[in-house]
């Protein structure tokens, strides 16, 4: 992992603030959802994409009955019937 250099530290409600060269570099803009993971003693932030429930791909995913299914596995599901 590289590091920035940027340290920042949290506030009351555990709140931090990404800098905006980060947010800039990263594709991060205001609302954008972003997703909060462990790996082994770090916590990683990264822009959230959604990725299919049964494949993992992340290209043109859609929520189907409330989970997100790619292209080709809704395709399949409903061949299947």
């Amino acid at each position: 992992m590289k590091s920035t250099g940027i340290v920042r530290k949290v506030d009351a409600l555990g709140r931090i603030v990404l800098p905006m060269e980060l947010r800039r570099t990263m594709d991060i803009g205001e609302r954008d959802a972003v997703e909060i993971c462990v790996e082994g003693g770090s916590i990683v932030l990264r822009k959230y994409r959604p990725t299919c429930v049964f494949c993992d791909a992340a290209k043109d995913v859609q929520c189907f009955k409330g989970k997100n299914v790619c292209a080709r596995c809704l395709r399949e599901l409903r061949e299947s019937r």
